[in-house]
């Protein structure tokens, strides 16, 4: 195994935090030695990628707007595909999402879904004990061993026939400051890819499994061709066949949906689709044009995927996919089950089910789901519109799509109980998050870091541009917001709801970052420093 020398893990990295064994294991020196190497030819190159996410920002707070981009017209018209699609990948027309938690792995696993996306991004909270324990999670998964007791003697196995496992590390964005190479903090993506490709990726392969990754939060063609760099330079190193490392990539960024093309022939060897990351999707249109009064949305509850920017986004992921032979995958079905209410339960089912409609009809290939009880919701709809494995022959030549259409905003109102719901839930999702939970219940929805940043952002934008009103005509103003937020602070405080605890730290800075001037890139990154 073409790795670098042991020697390098005592020079170069240094480990801020006492794991445990089991954690320990996971943290090898060969193991370290390999992130330590990721990190010294890569990273230079992150920083600068996110230097120019800074760059073209201050452009568009400017006044510019986002566009397809001419230098890489080319791609966009040629003709080319790409690669094979793995056997195990080729039916994903249910897929379930969620933290690297051991009962919830299993529950996963063998829910029955076709995937599960281990997530150690959106729906974690990246404290060192929860990465950690994910990995050691993965390990026995794959390995075969993975079991759990709960407290009240319960016990979980993984089934025969799992869901196949794909793995979402952190975006480039956010660091992982428990290990340190040469003195600087390391990528979150890089110690997230490196752990697991390092002490999975073979027997995965062996077993034609992959390994599989999600890519999430890219902007650019050139931050979906970095990944690629890390990849085959990860494959020579653990002697693996060049494109054995197969991913799907989430077009979750306002930037990105303008360079889809782009960024499959990025990752043109090892690319297999491209998803629908509707929320992060929702929130990166809000900040993305956080300077533009004329592109304000509506309360999150009525920004639905049949509003016309939407639409159009999920359109031209079908059409650009299909073209290039990849799958295009649809959304999140945030709904949990509601018990103890029948009725509210089947309208929530209800509206799963139209989503998912949607979804086939318009020509995806599979779609997610947060819930197991959600699987055979999803997977009716798809089986009965989609009774061959995928619909990459849907070409939706009949889309036009132009970027007036992709950064047009909808119409809609603000209503009191809609802002009330953003206050709620930034501050419980903030304090659960702290506490260590990364995906929250409230009011039947599953929330987690993506929901919590429409709230977020909506609530800075409706504040800070000022002049807006609610039907009743009565301001919207910054006495309001301080006002909500008080009252679910107390609330939150003698409740038994998740995060509880850090209820006050959670407020001081959810109300810190409504009152900045400024827009704050994402609430993860400051949240970070107060996370064990």
């Amino acid at each position: 195994m073409a790795l670098p020398r042991e020697r390098l893990t005592a020079e170069a990295v240094q480990l801020h935090a006492q794991p445990n064994p089991a954690q320990q294991a996971i943290l090898s020196p060969l193991a370290l030695a390999f992130l330590a190497d990721l990190h010294r030819r890569f990273d230079s190159r992150r920083r600068s990628l996110l230097a120019a996410r800074r760059e073209r920002q201050a452009r568009w707070d400017a006044g510019e707007l986002p566009d397809f981009r001419a230098d890489s017209a080319a791609i966009r018209e040629s003709d080319w595909t790409v690669g094979p699609i793995p056997p195990a990948l080729r039916d994903r027309r249910v897929e379930i999402t969620g933290p690297v938690e051991r009962k919830m792995v299993i529950n996963a696993l063998n829910s029955g879904a076709k995937v599960f996306m281990a997530d150690f991004e959106d729906s974690s909270a990246p404290s060192f004990a929860n990465q950690l324990d994910g990995q050691v999670n993965l390990r026995d998964a794959v390995a075969g061993t993975l079991d759990y007791s709960s407290p009240e003697g319960r016990h979980y196995r993984v089934n025969e026939n799992p869901a196949v496992l794909v793995v979402r590390p952190r975006g480039w964005h956010l660091p992982e400051r428990h290990l340190t190479v040469d003195g600087e903090p390391m990528a979150g993506a890089l110690v997230d890819f490196g752990l697991y490709a390092f002490h999975n990726a073979r027997a995965l392969h062996r077993r034609d499994l992959g390994p599989y990754f999600y890519l999430p939060k890219l902007e650019c063609m050139e931050e979906a061709a970095l990944w690629d760099a890390v990849m085959a330079h990860a494959e020579t190193g653990l002697d693996l066949p060049p494109g054995s490392m197969k991913v799907t990539v989430l077009i979750e960024t306002l930037p990105a949906a303008f360079q889809m093309h782009e960024i499959l022939h990025a990752l043109q060897s090892r690319a297999v689709g491209l998803n629908c990351g509707r929320w992060d999707y929702i929130f990166s249109y809000l900040k993305t044009l956080r300077g533009h009064r004329d592109r304000l949305l509506p309360e999150r509850g009525q920004v639905q995927m049949t509003v016309p920017f939407l639409k159009a986004y999920s359109e031209l992921l079908i059409q650009t996919c299909h073209r290039r032979g990849a799958f295009a995958m649809g959304g999140m079905a945030a709904q949990i089950p509601i018990k103890g209410d029948a009725d509210a339960n089947e309208a929530a089912l209800a509206k799963v089910r139209a989503d998912k409609l949607r979804e086939v009809q318009a020509g995806h290939d599979g779609t997610w789901v947060a819930h197991p009880a959600l699987v055979p919701v999803a997977q009716a709809v798809f089986d009965a519109y989609m009774p061959e494995p995928n619909q990459r022959d849907v070409e939706r030549g009949d889309v036009r799509v132009s970027r007036e259409q992709l950064l047009a905003p909808c119409t809609g109102t603000i209503t009191r109980a809609g802002f009330d719901n953003n206050v709620e839930v930034c501050l419980r999702y903030t304090a659960a998050w702290l506490d260590g939970q990364g995906c929250v219940p409230i009011h039947h929805l599953m929330e987690d870091a993506a929901t919590a940043e429409i709230a977020r952002a909506q609530l800075w934008q409706w504040l800070h541009h000022g002049n807006l009103e609610f039907p009743d005509h009565a301001p919207i103003d910054f006495a309001l917001f301080d006002q909500a937020l008080a009252a679910h602070v107390h609330r939150l405080r003698d409740s038994a709801h998740p995060g509880a605890g850090r209820a006050d730290a959670a407020a001081t800075l959810i109300r810190r970052l409504i009152h900045a001037d400024t827009l704050a890139d994402f609430l993860t990154l400051p949240a970070y420093e107060q996370l064990a």
